[in-house]
């Protein structure tokens, strides 16, 4: 692609005026040389640059050439015509392009008709809301939060026939990953099927292998594997605390699990700030404080480890467990020894806190029973 045989080059020289043989030649190849000669770091001046559909190629040559980005549009116009010429069916595509003024003119015109355009890199964390992700879409300028939102409460049933039939959005099924878009043309739409696709490829499997000993139905196993996954801090907890969760639902009580009243009151509790008896008391189909079993659906984004642990839960005796203010939790078989967990950590918290009035401090949650 850097150099035009002189065949080639005597054929298309006409069609813009430019007299051939080596005047010519010498004319393409300056043409064709970068316009940064100099630099050693190619990356040093990356410059963007968009092409909107429907642009010719007479009009990008010239944006290029007002941009210093190549030494002659009549020279871009000439090579659009060759690279027509062997590839009928091809074309300068719109998008953002990063250009290097360190690269050849052909160069350029090879990224652009390939396409090659700008790929934004978007990670979403395990134990994400929806709220969550689309307030981080729209802080790095991909698009409003609302609109992904709204995106996420259409159920696109026709694509993804798996999706069970009682939800209202594809909270938790939008599977926790890194993923890259082309950086003109992300859409909320584009943003859910490539988690909904993910969450295809990566937990459906897992939900299929081994759901049969769990008698778990997939919205149930998705929703337990969201409280778990807000509850675990530490992997070595993971397995663990879905054991408790498992018992509890297995002797009929209240999984009394404080992500779920967060959920419900678009809240996060922090050490200086935990949950109160309001807030535990507010009525909601997801506070497991008040209702029993599952809530209706799931409170987060879970990873592919919480699914793995919610199918395979240690077998524990544990019914209990409290939060330390390190990531660790304290695990009890009874509820006296959980109580008296509880007070210990509250008491330690507070003699980390003395100087702080105690009118300051809201009322802390009742132990998890």
């Amino acid at each position: 692609m850097q150099r035009v045989g002189r065949a080639i080059f005597a054929l298309l020289v006409p069609t813009v005026t430019i007299v051939g043989g080596w005047q010519g030649w010498q004319w393409w190849s300056w043409a064709n040389r970068p316009m940064d000669l100099a630099s050693n770091d190619p990356g040093a001046k990356i410059v963007q640059f968009q092409v909107d559909r429907g642009t010719s190629a007479r009009q990008i040559g010239r944006d290029l050439e007002r941009l210093g980005l190549i030494r002659s549009s009549a020279a871009w116009e000439l090579w659009a015509r060759w690279l027509t010429l062997n590839d009928g069916n091809g074309g300068f595509q719109a998008g953002t392009y990063e250009v290097q003024p360190t690269a050849l003119m052909t160069d350029i015109a090879q990224q652009l008709w390939q396409g090659k355009t700008v790929q934004q890199s978007l990670t979403v964390p395990e134990g994400w809301t929806l709220r969550q992700m689309a307030e981080y879409f729209q802080s790095q300028g991909v698009f409003r939060a609302e609109a992904f939102i709204a995106a996420a409460q259409t159920i696109p049933r026709d694509r993804y026939p798996w999706l069970p039939a009682s939800i209202t959005s594809v909270e938790g099924f939008l599977f926790p990953d890194t993923y890259q878009f082309p950086g003109d043309n992300i859409t909320p739409q584009a943003v859910v099927d490539a988690m909904l696709n993910r969450f295809e490829q990566v937990a459906l499997p897992i939900w299929e292998k081994q759901r049969a000993p769990t008698q778990l139905k997939l919205l149930d196993w998705v929703t337990l594997s969201s409280i778990v996954e807000k509850e675990a801090v530490i992997p070595q907890e993971r397995s663990l605390i879905a054991g408790v969760f498992t018992n509890r639902l297995k002797k009929g009580q209240k999984l009394e699990s404080d992500p779920t009243v967060e959920y419900a009151l678009q809240i996060r509790q922090t050490p200086d700030r935990p949950l109160t008896f309001a807030d535990i008391r507010t009525p909601s189909p997801y506070n497991t404080y008040l209702n029993p079993g599952l809530p209706p659906g799931p409170i987060a984004a879970p990873g592919k480890a919480s699914l793995e642990a919610t199918l395979a839960p240690a077998k524990t005796e544990y019914f209990f467990f409290v939060a330390r203010y390190d990531g660790t939790h304290v695990f009890s078989k009874t509820l006296p020894e959980h109580d008296a967990a509880v007070k210990r950590i509250r008491a330690e918290r507070n003699a980390k806190t003395r100087s702080t009035p105690a009118s300051n401090s809201p009322t802390p949650t009742p132990p998890k029973r």
